[in-house]
């Protein structure tokens, strides 16, 4: 009998298995699928001389992560690869916003679009080099972050403070024009915001866009050497060789209560894996509560709050396998590993409302990944291993564009769509159509059967929204991992602090669960976070 019992191998999953063996607890992780990693994976699916990312693919959130920092996975062979840039975001002009590897060569591509705009982007990068370490500790802690948060208020004092928190909470259409001139960094603090279900015009949009922009300056957007299943492959060496047990193709059908505690599960198979300490669980909330433990073990309370659980946007991924080098209209975006595809920041609000009443985006804003841009390793030189996603909604009302897209995703409205969003990175890359070898399509529902978390290809385990976030997440609460069931903890990305590769859920139950026996403090570090 396990001393603790993981289910799902993804990401946030490995960590927590990771950190209880390091605590000395015997561990055994049971995924769903034939393997590790939920959206952490790579394959050679769409050609076999291109590797490609079948779900996430840059990792600015790894990179700054204190939890993955101190498992050392660089040990397990880990290596991570930059693009030349960070990102792009060109304009059919031919201008370019471009998030450069130093701040200084930022500034000055910034400078082009507004002569003061250098200036600005330089004074946003210090504030982030005062107050970032502490925001990022803040951001990752279990919740409330006692010490990150006193030592950021401490650098922060009185009116400093009152604005940096207010420039946090703004919408980012507000931020940028606040802070900038020009297009060039309203351009890239609002598409960094777009990574999440963020509107331009959303509170907090701002906050979001500031630090996904100064993470990208600081760290840059680094992707493992190989292919993102590399970072798994680092994660479950680190377990397997420290003692714990992964078991894939084994699906949890049930965590086993007794007299209000958590004692195991039950998986599909009929077979009962006992704990003798823990259940930890990386799977959606609606998920765990509704599917796996039953709505006649918890509080009433919070059965109605499920009711109102929000998902983020649906996802919609193209993968590529392309002869040559994507011909963009502005060159500078060839250097960059991420490349944002709209029409400026009227582009990202005019795509953010239609997928608000429901409406599938006629010209759907798109994130596009240079993979081999990133890492050569990932298909033969003079080549490009390509992807790019967009959002949609979670339901459908009706089509913006003229192919009356319903959500059925049929082989007819999957080809449509995969065709609407290379139509729009044609608008800003002529001739890219002529260089696709192949292709392939991943549907919202293509991707939630490849990983179940990823509900209608909700990629963030429920909005990043305010109304659902720390003592929100999943729903109003202590925002930690505990539930209302003894020994039972939520260690996804349905946790705070929510979405993104860097392990924060996982290693913020792990220590939830440690704590009752006296071990969390052998946490590395947990002490300091």
């Amino acid at each position: 009998m396990p001393d603790a019992v993981v289910i799902g191998a993804g990401p946030n999953g490995l960590v927590a298995a990771n950190l209880l063996v390091d605590a000395g607890w015997s561990v055994e992780v049971l995924e769903a699928q034939p393997e590790p990693g939920g959206a952490v994976r790579s394959d050679r699916g769409v050609h076999p001389d291109y590797v490609s990312d079948l779900f996430s693919a840059f990792y600015p959130l790894a990179a700054a992560s204190p939890v993955l920092t101190r498992l050392d996975l660089a040990a397990e062979g880990l290596r991570w690869s930059h693009a030349p840039a960070v990102l792009a975001h060109p304009l059919k002009d031919g201008r370019c916003a471009v998030l450069e590897r130093r701040v200084e060569a930022t500034s000055a591509g910034l400078a082009g679009f507004a002569a003061t705009d250098g200036d600005a982007w330089r004074d946003m990068y210090k504030i982030w080099c005062r107050a970032g370490p502490d925001v990022v500790q803040a951001l990752f802690a279990p919740f409330p972050p006692v010490r990150s948060g006193l030592r950021l208020a401490a650098k922060l004092r009185a009116a400093d403070g009152l604005r940096f928190a207010r420039n946090l909470s703004l919408p980012v259409r507000r931020l940028g024009e606040e802070e900038f001139a020009g297009d060039g960094g309203r351009l890239l603090l609002a598409g960094n915001a777009l990574h999440a279900d963020l509107a331009p015009e959303a509170a907090g949009s701002g906050g979001f866009g500031w630090l996904m922009s100064m993470l990208g300056q600081s760290h840059g957007f680094p992707v493992p050497v190989g292919g993102a299943g590399a970072l798994t492959a680092a994660l479950v060496s680190r377990l397997q060789r420290r003692g714990g047990v992964l078991r894939c193709g084994e699906r949890v059908a049930s965590v086993v209560v007794r007299g209000g505690t958590a004692v195991g599960i039950s998986t599909a198979g009929g077979e009962t894996v006992s704990a003798r300490r823990a259940v930890l669980a990386d799977t959606s909330a609606p998920a765990l509560y509704r599917d796996l433990v039953g709505e006649e073990h918890l509080p009433p309370r919070l059965v109605r709050d499920l009711k109102r659980f929000q998902w983020d946007f649906a996802t919609f991924k193209v993968d590529w396998a392309l002869t040559g080098p994507v011909p963009w209209t502005a060159p500078q975006a060839a250097r960059a590993g991420t490349v944002h595809v709209a029409d400026g920041v009227d582009g990202l609000t005019r795509f953010a409302s239609q997928i608000a009443m429901g409406l599938v985006p006629d010209e759907p804003f798109t994130l596009f990944g240079q993979m081999t841009t990133a890492d050569p390793s990932r298909s033969p030189a003079g080549t490009e291993s390509a992807w790019a996603y967009t959002h949609l909604p979670q339901h459908i009302a009706s089509d913006a564009g003229p192919d009356r897209i319903t959500g059925r995703w049929d082989a007819r409205e999957q080809e449509a769509m995969a065709d609407r969003i290379e139509a729009q990175v044609e608008r800003f890359a002529p001739g890219f159509r002529e260089l696709i070898g192949a292709r392939r399509i991943l549907a919202p529902t293509t991707l939630q059967a490849m990983n179940e978390n990823l509900h209608n290809g909700a990629i963030n385990n429920g909005t990043t929204a305010l109304h659902q976030q720390a003592i929100f997440r999943p729903t109003p609460g202590t925002g930690r991992p505990e539930t209302p069931v003894k020994g039972l903890y939520l260690a996804s990305a349905a946790a705070h602090p929510g979405g993104g590769v860097h392990g924060a859920p996982g290693a913020n139950a792990a220590r939830a669960a440690l704590r009752p026996h006296g071990l969390h403090a052998l946490l590395h570090g947990a002490q300091r976070i």
